[in-house]
């Protein structure tokens, strides 16, 4: 053979030393007891193909993809969840938490009784005293529930038989961003995968043109606290939970249209070979992440036209519009996603969740919470009643809330009509209204100054182990192994909140 020929086949044959990595004992054995292990389950869950016309590592992803069939573990009482971050941490004075005989106590110091040595933010840790501040804003009772509500919420006053407030969540974490990613994986520190991905991994899709978990943030809150892209992100779940964000713009999902020029022919043809490529690939590495990549791509190609379809309100009547304010004509809007998010549920995605920031308010405080809560209050609103008329609350989960709640003190100079307050995760309020909860009712108290709980705790964990139990999962039974271990949404943590329950 020339040295030519010699040259062509050393550049185009395979590499000897890598198929040899590929076929040690190791590979081998790991291989084989792969397929024989997942013959045996596939046999007891039903898989229909053989080894003859699947690879080993399909079976077993068909055997894997069973047993999360397998799943719901109980009777689901939640189809679907849209979940209503309030980012930045609201006061809990302000909205629902009322506390009335902070008026005669207004400029005292907050007593080291009640303080107990807890720590503070270094924000507020200098101050020479903590003055405490009621509240400038009245609070009401409303509905057959006598709830007391805050005037600045009165269109959510309207629909507070709804709705399961919980007085008595608390953190451990006291600064955003390990709160967030607190609430949104379980863990404070990033890299866990997110509650809706989660929620893709055990429960799959209702929506086969949709992703499971679709992300819509508001153009109009403040961006005094960042959002990051890991909030709804997959960690180390198959890429393809990782959560989706719409945006507002021309192109709501980044690059899904096609290329100028470029027909839906030609991207179904091109999309056709990439996926043989990736199968090719597959039946060499093995790596579940090709599949993933394949079945986005698949997906891409769908939303290419259930996307426009689903973003396109035009079609909704003027009372529609009416119901969720005026901002709801202005794409991209807290309200507007609001509405968004119902025709979402309508089509059965699983997991929706709004972001709205601007709730820090360290100063300023009545003036920029009245701010928030008339960009959201209507909305908010609107969406519980009209997921109501249409049928769709009976098994349909909302939740809103923050990272943390304020304190009773003012941070920074306090006079008659301004105010800020700290960050305070020892006790904040949350609510959840729809599947599974019981309605008009308030759970867990706090002491007089809102600073402790006297009654019925709820933790991060208890609250995400109680959203996925509503979902018909066993919080401590969906776990993923990753570097040795099983993880899981709650940690080791986490028990269901059964008191509020249905």
């Amino acid at each position: 053979m020339s040295d030519h020929h010699n040259e062509v086949f050393r550049l185009h044959s395979p590499d000897f030393n890598t198929l040899n990595e590929k076929l040690d004992r190791r590979n081998f054995l790991t291989k084989t007891s792969l397929g024989l292990g997942a013959l045996a389950m596939g046999s007891l869950f039903g898989c229909s193909k053989t080894p003859d016309a699947k690879g080993a590592s399909e079976v077993a992803g068909d055997v894997q993809q069973q047993i999360l069939n397998s799943l719901p573990h109980l009777a689901p009482k939640a189809k679907r969840v849209v979940y209503l971050f309030m980012s930045g941490g609201p006061s809990q004075f302000e909205t629902f938490d009322y506390k009335p005989k902070l008026v005669d106590l207004a400029g005292q110091n907050l007593p080291d009784s009640v303080r107990q040595g807890q720590r503070l933010t270094g924000m507020s840790a200098n101050q020479s005293a903590l003055p405490m501040v009621p509240s400038i804003y009245k609070f009401n009772r409303h509905g057959k529930s006598e709830t007391w509500v805050s005037e600045l919420l009165p269109h959510t006053a309207k629909v507070v038989d709804e709705l399961c407030i919980i007085k008595s969540i608390h953190s451990e974490a006291i600064n955003h961003d390990p709160a967030i990613t607190f609430f949104q994986t379980g863990n404070q520190l990033p890299g866990r995968p997110s509650i809706g991905s989660w929620i893709s991994y055990g429960l799959g899709s209702s929506n086969q043109n949709l992703p499971t978990f679709i992300v819509l943030v508001s153009k109009n809150g403040s961006r005094d606290q960042p959002l990051y892209a890991r909030l709804w992100g997959n960690g180390f779940l198959p890429s393809r939970h990782q959560g989706v964000q719409f945006g507002s713009g021309k192109d709501p999902v980044l690059f899904l249209n096609n290329p100028e020029g470029y027909d839906g022919t030609d991207r179904k043809e091109m999309l056709n070979y990439l996926s043989e490529l990736n199968r090719l690939q597959n039946g060499t590495y093995g790596d579940p992440e090709v599949e993933a990549r394949i079945a986005q791509y698949e997906m891409a190609y769908r939303m290419q036209t259930s996307v426009p379809e689903v973003m396109d309100t035009s079609d909704e009547p003027d009372e529609v519009f009416d119901l969720y304010g005026p901002d709801s004509r202005d794409a991209g809007t807290y309200a507007a996603n609001c509405l968004l998010a119902r025709k979402l549920l309508e089509k059965d995605v699983k997991f929706v969740q709004l972001y709205h920031q601007g709730w820090d308010n360290h100063g300023g405080l009545p003036k920029g919470i009245a701010h928030q809560c008339k960009n959201t209050d209507q909305a908010t609103a609107a969406l519980i009643m009209d997921l109501k008329r249409r049928g769709l609350l009976d098994d349909t989960l909302v939740v809103w809330g923050g990272e943390f709640g304020r304190t009773v003190y003012s941070q920074g100079k306090l006079t008659a009509d301004d105010y800020g307050r700290d960050h305070h995760p020892r006790c904040f309020t949350m609510w959840m209204a729809g599947a599974g909860v019981k309605p008009g009712m308030s759970f867990g108290e706090t002491d007089d100054f809102s600073y402790n709980i006297v009654k019925d705790p709820v933790h991060v964990h208890d609250f995400q182990a109680t959203l996925m139990h509503l979902m018909g999962v066993d919080h401590e039974k969906l776990t993923y192994k990753f570097q040795g271990r099983r993880f899981r949404l709650t940690d080791v943590h986490g028990k269901v909140v059964k008191s509020i329950l249905s």
